[in-house]
């Protein structure tokens, strides 16, 4: 399986120090006093050496705004022994934590949840081997803003092998808190293991794609662990899991030059539909690009409305009409769709505003089996895709995508 790398982030303020009475006992007969000391029950006998007593000390402090989310939560004992620590949620959920090798101080190791009260609860025993027990609580701070990360692809989604994961928080990351960010978003890819990274697109949106297109079937489970990470100041993320599934490999390629959408499956070419694309003339603005492109969406009619992409109404090449079986392309406009007005120039010309056009029944045969994430190659033109222009991530070298990454 491929995970992503992490890092923890901890601070440790001044402990809170609790003062423990422990229990002594004397070498002969006697009493034992409240301040441990033994009194000796024969006058004018050597005095019997007190126990010095457990000093336990647990870190950090609780300030009167709580304690932040990525700081453990410490217990250490001096002159004595920890036998046992536990820290629970007010729902008596259990923290996390274990002792040190030293066995002389325990640390948490779960994460914290916000505006939350923890007992914990400490047995030790001193150097004599008597037991002692001490109570105390840690409150957590409650966040005044929280970054609450919408994910693409959705939970439980079936997807093409070349579809991104998308992460963008409601909320900006500060430039260098985006190293701790990433290295708490946690891909993991069974039934192989997957090469891949984050790259940066803008300062909420950090996206990941794998170094080749996913493998045909293979599950993928996104962990967002910033619960316990500050993605600006005052400002703590949240956590969710995202399972997926990635489906057949289709592949396709459009031939600009030739006017034809080849269609491949796993390998298996499958249909050559005739087409038409982008014309030429206009100062270029409606040649459809080349390069790879992923399907974005999918949507069995939709209106088309020119002014969307810039053209004006009064522009003798605006239009607007319905078509039918489209699949978004590119941000800017560019989809797959029925275009039954051109049929005739469908196979030997380019006749349309960007978009590749083809008969009803081909559209159909297409969206049928066809899904989000899936590869659709276009060549034949001097137009290439921009960066950001849709799913545009794969027209990008590796060494590219990888210099958006902040752990690079």
């Amino acid at each position: 399986m491929s995970t992503s790398h992490q890092h923890v982030r901890a601070w440790a303020p001044a402990a809170l120090v609790l003062a423990m009475a422990t229990a002594v006992s004397a070498c002969g007969p006697g009493t034992t006093s409240s301040t441990g000391t033994a009194v000796q029950a024969r006058a004018g006998a050597p005095a019997t050496p007190s126990v010095p007593p457990v000093e336990v000390s647990v870190a950090p402090a609780d300030p009167g705004t709580g304690v932040r989310l990525d700081t453990p939560i410490t217990v250490s004992v001096a002159r004595g022994d920890l036998q046992q620590v536990t820290v629970t949620a007010p729902d008596g959920t259990p923290l996390e934590g274990g002792l040190d090798p030293t066995g002389a101080t325990w640390t948490s190791t779960g994460e914290l949840a916000p505006g939350t009260r923890y007992a914990v609860h400490v047995v030790a025993t001193d150097t004599a081997g008597e037991t002692v027990t001490r109570d105390s609580a840690v409150t957590t701070l409650t966040p005044a803003t929280t970054a609450f990360p919408a994910v693409a692809p959705l939970d439980g989604s079936t997807v093409g092998v070349g579809m991104p994961i998308i992460v963008t928080l409601d909320e900006p990351v500060a430039d260098d808190r985006r190293d701790e960010v990433e290295s708490n978003l946690h891909v993991t890819t069974t039934p192989t293991a997957v090469e891949g990274s984050w790259s940066w697109q803008s300062d909420s949106k950090v996206e990941f794609r794998p170094k080749e297109y996913w493998p045909a079937q293979t599950a993928v489970h996104l962990d967002v662990d910033l619960g316990d990470v500050e993605v600006a100041p005052g400002v703590w993320g949240t956590t969710r899991d995202i399972d997926f599934q990635v489906g057949s490999a289709m592949v396709s390629t459009v031939d600009l030059d030739a006017h034809t959408l080849t269609v491949t499956r796993d390998g298996e070419v499958l249909r050559t539909i005739p087409i038409t694309a982008g014309q030429s003339g206009h100062g270029g603005r409606y040649v459809t690009r080349s390069g790879t492109k992923v399907i974005m969406s999918r949507e069995e009619s939709r209106q088309m409305d020119a002014e969307t992409t810039g053209v004006s109404p009064d522009d003798p090449e605006y239009y607007n009409v319905a078509v039918e079986y489209a699949m978004r392309l590119t941000n800017s406009g560019e989809f797959l769709h029925a275009a039954p007005w051109s049929v005739a120039s469908q196979g030997s010309a380019n006749v349309s505003h960007g978009c590749t056009g083809m008969s009803t029944e081909d559209a159909r045969w297409l969206f049928e089996r066809s899904k989000v994430g899936d590869v659709v190659v276009f060549t034949g033109t001097d137009r290439g895709v921009e960066d950001g222009n849709g799913f545009s991530m794969w027209n990008e070298t590796w060494e590219e995508w990888t210099a958006g990454s902040a752990l690079t």
